[in-house]
């Protein structure tokens, strides 16, 4: 059987090129999704560096764990999400137990976030009212050790709501409401943390 090479040339080329406009259209279609990672971290003491350093290395290790269970087909977000929460949840047992009986959200926050915390992730605070506090995260030593990992902005954006639940637990265990607006990861320019009273029900 004779096989014309130009024509299994025009043909293989064919395929080549709506492959390419496939991929095309996807990478289009995913830059609308999310913009750009932007996370600049402004310079710091040594002992902010090492505190970064040490979310980098903890960020590090969750990242590679549900990296390499998803490659052996184990999806781990659920066990990892639970043991997070229950990590945010024990480490907001003593900030609870150090507020008053009649603290304000302001209390928590204030405690919570220690000015150690507030460098690290270069916070600013758009409002700060005894019921509601509003917190920005202009740089986020999490994100920045999965990119250097790698990891595609997808990812990033799970592992970065997964990471989450602690502070979700944290806020939860002190019996504040916690909403988490835009973020660094999804190529917001700051991560938006908001604390308020509970409503009543």
């Amino acid at each position: 059987m004779h096989i014309d090479n130009q024509f299994m040339w025009e043909y293989y080329k064919k395929v080549i090129d709506h492959i390419r406009d496939h991929v095309y259209k996807i990478k289009r279609r995913n830059k609308k999704e999310m913009n750009e990672i932007t996370n600049v971290p402004t310079a710091q003491n040594d002992k902010i560096e090492l505190m970064r350093s040490n979310f980098e290395h903890r960020a590090t290790w969750m990242g590679l764990i549900y990296d390499e269970a998803k490659t052996r087909g184990i999806d781990l977000e659920e066990t990892i999400r639970a043991a997070i929460l229950k990590t945010g949840c024990i480490h907001g047992g003593p900030i609870k137990a150090s507020l008053p009986a009649d603290a304000t959200v302001k209390d928590f926050a204030l405690t919570f976030l220690n000015d150690n915390g507030v460098k690290c992730f270069q916070m600013t605070f758009p409002q700060i009212t005894a019921e509601k506090v509003d917190v920005e995260f202009g740089f986020c030593p999490l994100v920045s050790a999965w990119q250097k990992l790698g990891f595609d902005q997808k990812t990033i954006v799970k592992l970065c709501d997964m990471a989450m639940d602690g502070d979700r637990g944290i806020a939860e265990t002190a019996g504040i409401d916690f909403k988490l607006g835009e973020t660094i990861a999804k190529g917001h320019s700051c991560c938006e943390l908001h604390f308020s009273k509970p409503t009543s029900k």
